[in-house]
């Protein structure tokens, strides 16, 4: 497959280099050589310097013969023009755009061939947001992923020491948790990937993935006791696209409280926000945080575009009380640095945009990809396809799918019901498959897997 990317930033960079491994042909195009240097010295793509949005440009990256285009440059308009000279010049077959902002987003009629011609609207402040709300929605859980029209959820906990199902292997924690039917579909030993087997015995501190319906995902974490207290009162540091918009989103459903260090950019907060109490000042200012009762606070969420700052505002507002921090951090090679101990969860936005990135470009019939553990690991919602004589999958039970090393099957939704993947349950065709791999390396394996021989039309 032919890509051309437009824009060398941290979404731009990360899926240039995401799909660089997998054997894609890749153009990237910025203005910014140094940084189109940079990619180009440790991945094995084409580069191109010059104005995304520019006909002459577009052609030179080779636009012409291309697969796909990914839009994903810092501006809206840029993104939005490249998409429309690339359909109304060359015809590309498929144009994926990263629009920031709302007032564009929400204008459905303006995205058509006959209008703004965009095949795919990728908004990360809404990626992100949903992103935390599942965070905060089950209390506990280090990441919350849905699938299949949240028909099922993955969701990762870590073990820690005094846990009840520690020591305990997955044969006796299944028997503990009898009325919700789950399946771990891994399990990460720092950064090693444990294969799950009904004698693998949970260790402290290990990230345990389990998946199941939506309606038993409460349940069992209540069972092995991760489910903690409900949280009532969030602190957001950041009132910029993404803290605006998460203020926006819970604050009917939390006490919430947003601290801004622009003066004109409080003030606009406070016109669009009704229940949400906005304060001007610095999320580092230790003053603010004690007389705002920062020792009471349930979550408090660092959202500036500064990882420095959220990292500093995080490590102090855990030092001053907050029950659970959660940090933005731009860099992903900073999240395993600093989550731990004082920072509770610390994601990278860009790896959360890429899962929405890289599911229109799998081949295959691909639902939904997820990119999980920084981008080492991925969850796959993939539709079968064909029957017993076509498909290496379609007409056998779990049992019999012969599945590259470091892949399971987690469940099977089939018409809206949904079934946890146990060695007898057999796959139909249009079954929604929940895929976890320990190892992307693996996602060729796994597109052979689903595919479809030759006499299905």
């Amino acid at each position: 497959m032919k890509i051309v990317i437009l824009g060398a930033g941290q979404v731009g960079g990360t899926l240039a280099e995401s799909l660089a491994n997998e054997k894609m042909d890749i153009t990237i195009v910025d203005s910014d050589g140094p940084r189109l240097r940079e990619l180009q010295d440790k991945l094995d793509i084409g580069v191109i310097n010059g104005h995304a949005a520019h006909p002459d440009v577009l052609h030179s990256a080779g636009i012409e013969d291309a697969d796909m285009l990914v839009a994903v440059t810092g501006s809206d308009e840029i993104n939005m023009l490249a998409c429309q000279i690339a359909h109304s010049i060359y015809r590309t077959p498929t144009k994926i755009c990263r629009i920031r902002s709302n007032s564009y987003v929400e204008q459905k009629s303006l995205f058509a061939n006959d209008a703004i011609p965009i095949d795919v609207i990728i908004a990360p402040e809404k990626l992100v947001t949903e992103h935390i709300i599942g965070l905060l929605e089950y209390p506990g859980a280090l990441q919350v992923i849905d699938f299949a029209n949240s028909a099922v959820q993955l969701v990762a906990i870590r073990a820690q020491a005094g846990d009840k199902f520690i020591g305990e292997t997955l044969y006796n924690i299944q028997k503990m948790t009898p009325k919700q039917d789950a399946r771990v579909a891994a399990i990460f030993r720092g950064d090693r990937a444990i294969k799950p087997e009904r004698s693998t015995e949970i260790e402290p501190l290990d990230e345990v993935f389990y998946v199941a319906a939506k309606e038993n995902i409460r349940p069992v974490m209540r069972e092995l006791g991760q489910l903690s207290r409900p949280y009532n009162r969030i602190m957001i540091a950041g009132g910029g696209n993404i803290g605006l918009r998460l203020a926006q989103t819970i604050e009917n459903q939390y006490s919430v409280k947003i601290i801004e260090q622009n003066g004109e950019r409080a003030e606009k907060l406070s016109e669009q926000l009704n229940k949400t109490i906005v304060l001007h000042g610095s999320a580092s200012d230790t003053e603010l945080l004690h007389s705002e009762n920062i020792d009471s606070i349930d979550v408090f969420i660092a959202l500036t575009n500064d990882d420095e700052a959220n990292i500093m505002s995080s490590l102090l507002a855990k030092k001053l009380g907050a029950r659970k921090v959660i940090t933005l951090i731009t860099n992903p090679a900073y999240v395993d640095l600093v989550q731990g101990e004082d920072i509770d969860i610390a994601f990278a936005p860009q790896l959360i945009t890429l899962g929405s990135l890289l599911t229109h470009v799998r081949r295959g019939d691909m639902a939904a990809v997820h990119s999980l553990r920084r981008g080492a690991a991925e969850a796959l919602e993939i539709i079968a396809h064909g029957d017993n004589k076509n498909s290496k999958v379609v007409g056998k039970c779990v049992a019999e799918i012969e599945t590259p090393k470091g892949v399971r099957i987690g469940a099977i939704v089939r018409d809206g019901k949904v079934f946890i993947a146990h060695r007898d349950v057999v796959l139909e065709t249009d079954d929604h498959v929940i895929v976890f791999l320990a190892d992307k390396k693996q996602i060729p394996a796994v597109e052979a897997l689903f595919q479809v021989g030759l006499g299905f039309f």
